[in-house]
């Protein structure tokens, strides 16, 4: 009996430390400020795909010239993706349609970008769009920044 006690002591306690730490790191990501909830989906197929299959659910924080985007899910200190604002072009916006409803935040606009070549859409609050073109069209003069 007081093995099992000790045993669910234990579990209890390193479960409280990871929900401490998850806690803790979003604290840290979200410290410096320019951040904002946004859902990606990377290397899409030009069709669209409203299965909803693909979506991560992240944090993206604005960082001089770049974007960074990290999982909210995860312990890992670095984020996942990287965004260049020179190498961001905007191919267009929609609403999120069929199951991509459920697996985005409520009033989601997606916002469908090449990156380097590689396709990929961002889903984010209006105000976070606005923020997100205003950041992009605000590039320093001689850098080239397509907005559709």
């Amino acid at each position: 009996m007081v093995l099992a006690l000790t045993v669910c002591g234990a579990v209890i306690a390193l479960l409280a430390v990871a929900l401490f730490v998850f806690g803790l790191r979003r604290r840290l990501i979200q410290r410096s400020g320019g951040t904002f909830d946004c859902s990606l989906r990377w290397d899409v197929p030009e069709k669209t795909d409203t299965s909803g299959k693909g979506w991560g659910y992240g944090i993206a924080r604005y960082n001089g010239d770049r974007v960074e985007w990290f999982r909210v899910f995860s312990y890992a200190p670095r984020p996942r993706r990287m965004l260049e604002r020179s190498a961001i072009e905007v191919a267009g916006r929609r609403a999120p349609e069929g199951e991509e409803e459920l697996a985005l935040l409520s009033e989601a606009v997606i916002l469908t970008c090449l990156h380097r070549g590689v396709r990929l859409e961002l889903a984010m609050s209006d105000d976070a769009l606005t923020g997100f073109l205003a950041w992009l069209e605000a590039a320093p003069p001689g850098q080239r920044v397509n907005v559709a």
